[in-house]
């Protein structure tokens, strides 16, 4: 359903962007008589979504009443599960961390003991700040797998084991709203909102032991027909074609530049690297054939991003993931191929950096996507007219 123009929930999208801080602004913006806009508003505060508070300045009558995001009562969350973690942040409507907390955690345990702890650092995460179950509207996730988005189901996941097609947002009940996306997507959503929020078109390059890519597009995510868009990873690399990947297929670019390909490497040639954060380790100790791996894994993630800059045209690139600690020599091979294959239109105002979110990155893209989604026109006016 599409909101009328001026519903609550186009109010309300106003009042949380900044964009109308009085009723007299809301009017001049949505061109509807004052008495609507005392409805939709009033509707708003009832439903404990804004507050009105005479902090205004006066221009020679009474001043004006200041609306804004009634912050306390509602709380949602951002939760990260990688491999071999789980970071978790709390947040207030307007975006902003009240708590968080990171813990190690095996994604191969199986969907029912990973959520299980999610569920209860959430309520830890609460008690700490003082509010009630009640007040968690939404949960994001961000999982290391491809994600049916429209369902939040794992299709498939490679180093998931246990979690294919499970319900996640079903295991919390039907008390508050989960949404459930792949990783690289919450990351790209965190990255934008957070660093680059004027930015239209934005790539998301997590580079870990796997590769993936989440897609800005005009400011929104764009995940694909089926969720799968921005994978990367499974793309061929001319050259390489003794190289299998855990897909069945070959010559992929995860299977030559990721974490995992380079720590192989390594270790063939006799030193102590079993995943990426060992290669990170031995590129900051300064080992030579670490560094010469990494740059040339740049090169090759960079033939890839190539194409992407010559067919998608974003304004910045954003390299992250466990691999974006060596960013220097990482990104010295991207940008190196980037600007010598792409045409030079595409790469005339082209941004190539490293990630400003970092470890966060995720875990603020997962709460921001369900704040975003709780207050989306069509949500806000299911909630008004309840």
């Amino acid at each position: 359903m599409t909101p009328q123009p001026g519903s609550a929930g186009d109010v309300l999208t106003l009042i949380s962007a900044g964009s109308a801080t009085t009723r007299s602004d809301l009017a001049r913006l949505t061109g509807l008589a004052r008495s609507t806009i005392s409805q939709r508003v009033d509707a708003l505060i009832e439903r404990g979504l804004v507050e009105e508070t005479e902090s205004g300045e006066s221009t020679g009558g009474r001043p004006p009443r200041q609306l804004r995001l009634h912050t306390e009562d509602h709380a949602f969350a951002g939760v990260d599960l990688g491999a071999t973690h789980c970071r978790v942040a709390l947040m207030d409507i307007s975006g902003n961390v009240l708590a968080e907390c990171e813990d190690g955690l095996l994604i191969g345990e199986g969907p029912e003991q990973v959520l299980a702890h999610v569920s209860q650092r959430l309520d830890h995460l609460l008690d700490q700040v003082g509010r009630p179950r009640v007040a968690l509207r939404a949960v994001g996730i961000g999982v290391p797998g491809p994600v049916e988005f429209a369902t939040g189901r794992p299709n498939n996941p490679p180093i998931m084991p246990g979690w294919n097609d499970y319900p996640i947002p079903e295991y919390f009940g039907g008390g508050v709203e989960v949404l459930v996306d792949n990783d690289v997507n919450v990351m790209a959503l965190g990255e934008h909102r957070n660093a680059f929020p004027g930015t239209s078109h934005l790539l998301f390059v997590k580079v870990g032991t796997g590769i993936g890519c989440g897609i800005m597009a005009e400011g929104k995510l764009h995940r694909g027909a089926q969720g799968s868009a921005g994978d990367i990873g499974h793309i061929r690399v001319s050259g390489h074609e003794d190289a299998g990947c855990r897909c069945g297929n070959s010559a992929c670019l995860e299977a030559v530049a990721g974490g995992a390909a380079i720590a192989r490497r390594l270790t063939e040639l006799g030193l102590a690297a079993e995943s990426g954060a060992d290669v990170v380790a031995l590129v900051q100790s300064g080992n030579t054939q670490a560094l010469r791996l990494v740059r040339e894994a740049g090169r090759l993630i960079g033939e890839v991003l190539a194409s992407l800059v010559n067919f998608f045209n974003p304004e910045v690139i954003v390299i992250g993931g466990a691999l974006s600690r060596v960013h220097e020599h990482l990104l010295a091979g991207i940008r190196e191929t980037v600007y010598r294959r792409s045409l030079p239109l595409a790469t005339h105002h082209l941004s190539i950096t490293r990630s400003r979110t970092g470890i966060n990155a995720a875990a603020l893209g997962a709460g921001i996507l369900a704040i975003e989604h709780y207050l989306s026109p069509d949500n806000i006016n299911r909630i008004v007219n309840a």
